[in-house]
């Protein structure tokens, strides 16, 4: 037996050693979990209320994306190859989240979930009519064996879960996940929100007798449980998924009116503005627009003035999104904070959000934007008790002026970035920036987004006014996820995405034990005891007061750590589009553009 099949095995057993038996549920089987209140659709729902359940099912949608793949693999996605793009709509999770209501999510592979009051554990309950595209049920063998592969195989889900201390088959439809501890209300959906993967087919042969390897990177079109499957590719270059004609999951309410297009055809580019002018000649029908500047600039061609391609901002009321250039705070040069705010001070938000975004950004002032979680002015009360009950951690009052300030400067100061610098031990000598060895400080921005090097130059140039030297190097994808993977940058470009009920994720993105792992979320090798213990209060808050207490505070002394320069934050996603498809007219409030989702062919349009 291999140590896949020897883990679940394990897995499969109780404490004692003994087969797990069925036990007394220890809380009510539910539709869906809620961590706002009861959820918005009741047990017997149809449908939701932002679908067109009418919708017509056909064709295609032709769709860019910036880079490549050789990889179908997503357990590995994290450590190793570039995953293909839209494999979320061939593999399926337990729970759906609704587009219409925050931090809710719906049965899908699961009819039901049940789970304790103090939440030490979660059960689900898989539908019977669950098929892989081969016709074979989906089981408890397959969750387990999922659970089991992301736990052993990704870093980032082994963090992610890190609480999750064993997986139980109860029964062929019924698996029991348990928790090292209770207190975490979202660690249930977390769980969820888990892929499942088909334990008979990672564990067979493919077309060529050979076994398959769920460690290593595939380009074999993997077997799914979802609406669609790959029909072909070829490598690094192009993807077309298909409907699938036999999906069992039509009539599941979180699914009716979702997933209309009979293909996704998806074809890769190197360059960012050769994947805009194939867009232009009408060979992709849509574009999700990164760049502010060619929103505003940018669609000034004979099908965009004519009407044949539409423009449309979607609010973003789901996510809290903040981009900034992030310092790698593993390398020397980043070691005093007093550095890291003197580099802040040399970024002018000012002039960049006028010359460069149309003065279409916000200043961000949180890393929980447009959330309960975003710190403002004074401490509550229940921040205060928080505050007291820590150990190193800034007073009140320091904590009170950090959240009055932007961590995007309004403009650059120059003359107070210098002075701080020179506390630091640099001296500025004939237009250098030394250390005490003489050496003067420079700098390596790594980015892949072309777009973002219009941002780096200017500050760049502000850089150059301290004394700092500087490089911009423009990357291709593989080059860049191998560089993160590695920690091999000084700068780089990258946003935080924060929803309305923090949890797991903020492990991923600031606790000190996944400072120096590969694939880390960690971006800036943060490592701090006092966040590890915020992160903690955060995750196991046992009331919804108490979470944003802990939350907010968090987002207080974060900012005191000053882990890079915030460029800007963003309350709409842009879409453009040729006039071929159709969206419904009320689209929901935490869904941005749903797109493809819940859009469809419009075949009574001219183009």
């Amino acid at each position: 037996m291999g140590w896949l099949g020897t883990a679940v095995l394990v897995l499969c057993l109780s404490s004692n050693g003994r087969p797990a038996q069925a036990e007394a549920q220890p809380g009510p089987w539910r539709h869906a979990i809620s961590l706002t209140g009861e959820p918005r659709y009741p047990t017997d729902f149809r449908q939701t209320d932002y679908v067109n359940a009418q919708a017509p099912k056909g064709g295609r949608a032709r769709i860019g994306d910036l880079g490549t793949f050789d990889n179908f693999n997503p357990v590995v996605a994290g450590v190793k190859g570039n995953i293909a793009a839209y494999l979320n709509t061939i593999y399926e999770p337990l729970l759906k989240p609704a587009l219409d209501e925050p931090t809710t999510e719906y049965g899908l592979l699961a009819e039901a979930v049940s789970y304790p009051a103090d939440t030490s554990s979660v059960s689900f309950r898989l539908r019977p009519e669950a098929r892989w595209h081969d016709g074979v049920a989906v089981s408890a063998e397959d969750v387990v064996f999922s659970f089991q592969s992301w736990k052993a195989i990704s870093p980032q889900f082994n963090r992610y879960f890190n609480k999750v201390q064993r997986a139980e088959i109860v029964n062929p439809r019924e698996v029991r996940f348990v928790f090292s501890e209770g207190g975490d209300a979202a660690l249930p959906l977390y769980v969820g929100q888990m892929s499942i993967l088909p334990k008979h087919w990672w564990e067979g042969r493919d077309a060529k007798g050979r076994k398959r390897d769920i460690r290593a990177t595939t380009l074999e079109p993997p077997l799914g449980s979802g609406p669609y499957r790959i029909k072909s590719f070829t490598a690094g270059r192009s993807l077309v998924l298909e409907r699938v004609d036999s999906y069992w999951g039509l009539a599941v309410p979180i699914r009716v009116g979702t997933e209309n297009l009979d293909r996704l055809e998806i074809e890769y580019f190197r360059d960012a503005a050769v994947m805009f002018e194939a867009f232009k000649a009408d060979r992709l029908d849509m574009r999700r627009e990164t760049s502010i500047k060619s929103w505003i600039t940018g669609y000034d061609f004979a099908a965009a003035r004519e009407g044949h391609v539409v423009k449309e901002a979607f609010p973003i009321a789901r996510l809290g999104i903040v981009k900034a250039f992030v310092f790698n705070l593993r390398r020397e040069q980043f070691a005093d904070v007093r550095v890291r705010r003197a580099l802040a001070m040399a970024y002018s938000f000012d002039e960049m959000n006028r010359n460069v975004f149309h003065n279409m950004l916000s200043r961000p002032a949180s890393f929980f934007p447009r959330t309960d979680f975003e710190a403002t002015g004074p401490l509550s009360e229940e921040e205060r008790g928080l505050l007291a009950s820590l150990t190193g951690a800034p007073s009140a009052d320091t904590l009170a002026h950090v959240a009055q300030h932007h961590l995007a400067a309004p403009r650059a100061d120059l003359f107070n970035a210098l002075e701080l610098l020179k506390e630091a031990g640099y001296r500025l000598n004939n237009g250098r920036l030394l250390d005490k060895a003489g050496q003067q400080l420079t700098l390596e921005f790594v980015l892949e987004d072309g777009a973002m090097e219009r941002i780096a130059a200017p500050y760049a140039a502000n850089l150059a006014k301290l004394g700092i030297a500087s490089a911009i190097r423009l990357v291709d994808d593989v080059q860049y996820q191998n560089r993160l993977r590695n920690f091999d940058f000084d700068i780089v470009a990258h946003a935080w995405v924060q929803g309305h009920a923090p949890g797991n994720e903020q492990r991923e993105y600031w606790a000190s034990d996944s400072a120096a792992k590969r694939g880390t979320n960690n971006i800036a090798g943060l490592e701090s005891p006092l966040i590890d213990g915020l992160v903690e209060k955060l995750v196991l808050a046992p009331t919804r007061t108490d979470k944003i207490a802990a939350g907010r505070l968090l987002d207080r002394v974060l900012r005191t750590r000053q882990i890079g320069v915030m460029i800007g934050a963003e309350d709409k996603e842009y879409m453009a589009y040729w006039n071929r498809f159709a969206h419904p007219a009320r689209m929901p409030e935490f869904g941005a553009m749903a797109f493809p989702s819940i859009w469809w062919r419009d075949e009574t349009k001219p183009n």
